[in-house]
């Protein structure tokens, strides 16, 4: 059969997303469940699990809810309506949560014990000292705090809010025990969730959760009634803003009211102890209008990111990794300010083997720079004390033309990045608030300086967000370089953001959703042809998330073709490996590692004449229809072969890579006989014998050739 007659788009040969997401999961899960993990480590991965679960049910579930609620039965392109989804995605979902809590109970309790860490189960676990404490403590530190609500005919069942950890309770009055009321009171998230108690022995660290304190003495809220049984629970509601751009006259405002509306939206998930009695369990499904299905009994305390403040315990560095200190660029120096060096090379960064202050000093420079005329960026999510934002503020008071696009629909930083955007315009900036009906995802700066030989724009484009902090923990790629021809596509980005003014001839820059989908369509089928002309041909992708129909199915005839396709995806990945005259030339690997993989980086073997490229764009409907994101070239040579072997690292990792199985499962590598190799370890380790070298301002980084060339 010819590539012509074969349909790449038959539903068989596709993941339904959501299900892949739950895979990913089950990844990071595996990692809490490694015992060669240092143990704080893996008490992290689980934490990781329990925070990924809660937004994975307050967007994507909600979302398909809304689907089923408004009778829409379209397939995905899995073949799946979205009640199948939803019917899969519980049955997952519940298994999921079930090895969570046994992992958490047979695993880390009894080993946190044995490493002096004693987390109290129950309450018969506390002395007679340490219960007289925990009294004390209530009523000095959680008493005044609280607000218990009782249900009755003349108060109606109170907002139970979203993520909130409750503890509901069946009271009864002491004059008349013979029926009950429900009541209810929340646990405050000013008050740590994690309370330190006296220990009876020596170098014990004992700690007790705030909900179980306030269980123990919930009797105190409630004088004239007797406490028939109270237990925690937690809701998860929707949480997707849905806005009407076109017909809301101010983003700005119409995303403040949305955000209050998250509180109250509809309860999707239902959290509560296993043992949680039935009648009161009755009164919370009623009340909250919820499906069996989607209660969750838990064997264990609700919410399990409170591992974090485990995590974070001081005095305990012998159970986890030892910090790593992102490294300077060797190619950067403080002999010569920023703009020089540009100008003689572009220079690659790879965060966070290479410290983010590389990218907060060239905008801080700017900043103070005399010859900088302007500086324009894109911020996506910011940390909650970003350098970038004091030093853009700075320019404008400098007296700087300083433009930024704050996008205010950045999912669970909307209320930040309204601070930010107020914070920049009193300083003095021109800030836009996005573009209507789509998301600017993009990573851009661009600074225009005044110069001997006339005006120069310098630009830094990236994988990753502007965000000092999650640099630090994201693995991220970005380029400085001050490429004409680059300086006017950038200027031709912002003018098109801020004054919806599309340029007629673009040089080097690709976006979407003008033209990325048909610039990545073109690389592969340009591949795709090498092939079937009897040429080598070769493709590495490196990205978040792979569910495009269209790029799958391309990738497809492109492995049928004979196109050897190396694909590193961390999350959602919809194409299926080992499809026979589809898929046999693909491999996807996904790395989950102690830094969340968060590059883009293409990589086209083109006949020789190599293409790479990075950006801000998954393989995913969303980003490349309704998104800005930008597409950009590395043509550097230099720059080309260091990130060529950046890919050979990962695709030789032998330590954190899972290979995807036809079945749809992963898997990680099998060891034997290959030599050990965990890639993250290896960059750290690269970066760190770099920064030891003396630099020059023309070294290059030429990692150790320990795995064979691309």
């Amino acid at each position: 059969m010819s590539n012509s007659k074969i349909n790449y788009h038959k539903q068989t040969y596709y993941t339904n997303r959501e299900l892949s997401w739950i895979e990913f999961n089950y990844r990071v899960l595996s990692e809490a469940r490694d015992k060669s993990l240092p143990l704080l480590e893996r008490i992290k991965f689980l934490s990781i699990t329990a925070s990924n679960l809660d937004e994975f049910f307050m967007i994507r579930v909600a979302s398909l809810k809304d689907m089923v609620n408004a009778n829409y039965t379209k397939t995905d392109i899995a073949g799946f309506t979205p009640k199948e989804q939803l019917e899969q995605i519980t049955s997952k979902t519940h298994e999921l949560v079930t090895i969570q809590y046994n992992t958490y109970n047979r695993s880390f309790i009894p080993q946190l014990k044995q490493n002096n860490i004693h987390i109290i189960t129950q309450y018969e676990d506390l002395d007679s000292f340490q219960s007289n404490y925990v009294d004390q403590y209530f009523q000095t530190n959680i008493y005044p705090v609280l607000t218990p609500m009782a249900v009755d005919s003349s108060r109606p069942f109170p907002l139970i809010r979203n993520k909130s950890l409750n503890i509901g309770a069946l009271i009864c009055d002491k004059k008349s025990p013979i029926a009950y009321d429900f009541a209810t009171v929340q646990v405050p998230a000013v008050l740590p969730r994690v309370v330190q108690i006296p220990s009876s022995k020596p170098n014990v660290t004992t700690l007790i959760l705030l909900e179980q304190i306030i269980e123990k003495n919930i009797n105190k809220l409630f004088l004239n009634y007797d406490v028939i049984c109270a237990y925690p629970d937690r809701v998860m509601r929707n949480a997707d803003l849905t806005i009407d751009e076109e017909e809301a006259a101010d983003l700005l405002m119409e995303i403040q009211k949305k955000l209050k509306k998250r509180q109250w939206g509809e309860v999707i998930k239902l959290e509560v102890e296993d043992k949680i009695d039935k009648r009161l369990l009755k009164i919370l499904r009623k009340e909250l209008r919820i499906k069996e299905e989607d209660i969750y009994t838990i064997n264990g305390p609700l919410d399990l990111t409170f591992l974090m403040k485990i995590y974070a315990l001081n005095g305990y560095e012998q159970l986890k990794y030892p910090e790593y200190i992102p490294q300077p660029v060797k190619s950067l120096n403080h002999e010569e300010d920023i703009f020089t060096q540009i100008r003689k090379n572009d220079i690659l960064l790879f965060h966070p083997y290479h410290t983010f202050d590389s990218v907060v000093d060239f905008i801080h420079q700017s900043a103070i720079d005399p010859d900088v005329l302007a500086i324009k960026q894109t911020l996506y999510r910011v940390s909650s004390h970003s350098p970038i934002i004091a030093s853009l503020a700075r320019a404008a008071e400098n007296g700087k033309q300083v433009s930024v696009l704050v996008e205010l629909k950045a999912r669970f930083d909307e209320e930040n990045n309204i601070l930010w955007a107020k914070k920049l315009e009193k300083a003095g900036c021109h800030v836009i608030y996005g573009l209507v009906g789509l998301k600017t995802h993009s990573k851009i700066t661009l600074v225009v300086r005044k110069e001997e030989d006339g005006i120069r724009r310098y630009v830094h484009l990236g994988t990753g967000n502007y965000n000092d902090s999650t640099a630090k923990l994201y693995t991220d790629m970005g380029l400085l370089t001050c490429s004409a021809p680059i300086g006017e596509d950038a200027t031709a980005v912002f003018n098109m953001l801020s004054g919806y003014s599309e340029p007629l001839n673009w040089n080097k820059l690709t976006l979407a959703p003008l033209w990325l989908r048909d610039k990545f369509l073109e690389l592969i089928k340009r591949e795709t042809t090498h092939a079937k002309n009897g040429e080598k041909a070769h493709i590495i992708a490196k990205m978040n998330s792979l569910c495009d129909a269209d790029i799958i199915a391309a990738l497809y005839e492109a492995s049928n073709a004979g196109v050897k396709i190396e694909l590193i995806i961390r999350g959602i990945c919809s194409l299926k490996v080992g499809l026979e005259g589809i898929s046999n030339n693909i491999t996807v690997r996904s790395i989950v590692g102690n830094f969340l993989e968060h590059a883009r980086i293409f990589y086209f073997y083109n006949n020789g004449y190599e293409e790479v490229y990075m950006g801000s764009a998954d393989w995913m409907p969303r980003n490349l229809d309704k998104r800005v994101e930008i597409l950009f070239p590395v043509e550097d040579k230099n720059l080309q072969n260091e990130i060529k072997q950046i890919l050979d690292i990962q695709l030789h990792d032998t330590v954190k890579a899972h290979l995807l199985k036809p079945d749809g499962s992963y898997e990680k590598i099998d060891k034997r006989g290959k030599a050990k190799l965990n890639s993250q370890e290896y960059f750290c380790e690269q970066a760190m014998k770099e920064a030891q070298s003396t630099p020059t301002v023309h070294d290059r980084r030429v990692f150790e050739p320990i795995v064979s060339d691309i």
